[in-house]
């Protein structure tokens, strides 16, 4: 027996593309769908699994499974309020939180082993392991910028990862991110302030995702960038969080840092 799944939003881009790259790991099992009202006639045409719209109703049926969730932020904490309720284990890419919202997944982590990554890459998250220590190396010299670009239908910006990105940036050099970040320059703005973080976003076509941090010093500029060249990067890193918080335990909302220093 393999270790129970269960999608919500199902029909997304997202869960469709978690729904096919599941089927290439043997020790996950697909046990249902959680998919809206709305869309879950059209769910059903093509499931082989059950198809529910209550997620408590999924868990019953597959008590302990982990739910993999990669909604909105609104949906995404309903689903972590079951999962707690329920003694599931959960594992969301959902973007777009709220300082509260991320406080309130924080406290349901305590009842049940949640995972939380706005960024389910591996090399994304080893980006946000080596930059701190590149900002710290390079200086006070060297401005930071991050530019992030995405596909046209992304409803949040700038992008979590960019916000993170800018956040690990942040605390390298013992800033507040809220203070520093600034996310849009227009008219005369003045002179670039040493202590600032850019945020800049591109978004249009169907691009999946590039982030791009520039250190720019002087006479010279160093650039990283990480390209994601299909959304089965994405769910290749949450598939992998699947089968690593089977084996935790509540206590803390873990994190793809978590898994990659064990």
């Amino acid at each position: 027996m393999g270790i129970n799944v269960v999608i919500t939003g199902a029909e997304g881009r997202m869960g469709k593309t978690l729904q096919t790259v599941l089927k290439q790991y043997n020790e996950l099992q697909l046990a249902a769908l959680v998919e809206r009202e709305d869309k879950y006639v059209e769910c059903l045409k093509t499931s082989a699994v059950p198809v529910h719209v209550d997620l408590k109703e999924a868990l019953e049926a597959a008590p302990g499974a982990v739910v993999l969730d990669f909604t909105a932020p609104a949906a995404t904490l309903q689903f972590a309020r079951i999962v707690a309720q329920n003694g599931a284990k959960m594992i969301t890419g959902t973007t777009g939180l709220t300082v509260e919202q991320k406080r309130e997944l924080s406290a349901l982590a305590q009842k049940a082993a949640i995972f939380w990554s706005p960024n389910m890459s591996i090399g994304v998250n080893v980006l946000l392991q080596f930059l701190p220590g590149l900002a710290r190396a390079l200086g006070g010299d060297y401005d930071v910028e991050v530019m992030e670009m995405h596909h046209k239908l992304k409803k949040d910006s700038p992008s979590g990862t960019a916000v993170r990105l800018g956040e690990a940036l942040a605390e390298a050099k013992n800033w507040n991110y809220k203070d520093v970040a600034c996310c849009c320059r227009e008219g005369i703005i003045g002179e670039r302030p040493d202590e600032q973080i850019g945020m800049q976003t591109i978004r249009g076509g169907d691009v999946v995702g590039v982030h791009t941090v520039y250190f720019m010093g002087p006479g010279e500029r160093i650039e990283v960038i990480h390209q994601a060249h299909s959304r089965e990067n994405f769910a290749n890193g949450a598939m992998r969080a699947a089968k690593w918080i089977y084996g935790q335990k509540p206590g803390k909302l873990y994190s793809m840092l978590d898994l990659l220093q064990e």
